[in-house]
């Protein structure tokens, strides 16, 4: 092998080898000038056509597709630990807000040593599922406070039923329990009709809940939590924070009492 085609194929992997790393940075843009220039190089150096060598890095690509793939691992973990320490930050700086919002309904505990807070749509059907969640680790954990926070996200009706929901709260916290229950698990569509319904049956005086859902603060705590939301990278329902881990979705009793015993562990 002669001392050209040597030189072409060192320069081939600090292309890729740029290529690569540009990407784990999150820079694909950063990735394509490294590469154009290290192809640029190798093409000078070794008196290669350029279009050869993009050749040798297709058919090299071709033939180890894994390569890719391995490069999007790499990427997406990378992004989930800057994402899991941008959470830890904000989880920092926002406790209270997340922990003990005076707008956020309790179960459980309420002096609880350990908190897991639940972001939540009153018509999102994984919630509807996942409040079994909530009541096993309740019933299981003596010491285990669980914050309900109002994240209406799928539609109007959600966002009315949660004014009706904050309103409840405000004027008869002591119920409200029964009152998530009542509205999260029935059958239907929660609209503020049938969360209006559900305060009614629960003792709850229309015309004062009425004129209590048009306090100001509610909006305002609402819109609170979508920045809280956005800064924790929190899109979708439910999302849970435990301790100092924001949990993404659904995923069950085992998973959410494996991270409460984790929560546990550092306290």
């Amino acid at each position: 092998m002669n001392k050209a085609i040597l030189l072409g194929s060192a320069g081939v992997a600090v292309a890729l080898g740029m290529l690569a790393f540009g990407f784990v940075a999150g820079s694909p843009q950063a990735a394509k000038a490294d590469t154009t220039q290290a192809i640029q190089v190798a093409s000078t150096d070794s008196k290669i056509d350029r279009k050869e060598v993009e050749g040798i890095i297709r058919d090299y690509l071709l033939r180890n597709p894994e390569v890719l793939l391995e490069v999007q691992d790499a990427l997406e973990a990378k992004q989930k630990e800057e994402q899991r320490l941008a959470a830890l930050g904000v989880i920092k700086n926002a406790k209270d807000e997340i922990f003990n919002s005076t707008f956020d309904g309790v179960v459980g505990n309420p002096k609880g040593k350990v908190t897991i807070v639940e972001f939540y749509d009153y018509n999102c059907g994984f919630c509807k599922r996942a409040i079994e969640d909530m009541k096993a680790l309740t019933k299981a954990d003596p010491d285990l406070r669980f914050v309900l926070k109002e994240f209406p996200i799928l539609s109007p009706d959600s966002q009315k039923a949660s004014v009706v929901s904050m309103a409840f709260h405000l004027m008869m916290p002591e119920k409200y329990g029964e009152f998530h229950t009542a509205l999260l698990g029935g059958q239907g569509r929660a609209t503020e009709s049938t969360a209006m319904k559900v305060a009614l049956s629960l003792g709850a005086d229309e015309a004062k809940l009425r004129e209590k859902m048009k306090d100001p603060s509610i909006n305002e705590a609402l819109s609170r939590t979508y920045d809280l939301a956005t800064k924790l990278s929190i899109t979708g329902t439910p999302s849970y924070v435990v301790g100092n881990e924001v949990v993404f979705g659904a995923l069950g009793q085992q998973v959410l009492a494996e991270k409460i015993e984790q929560a546990k562990s550092a306290l």
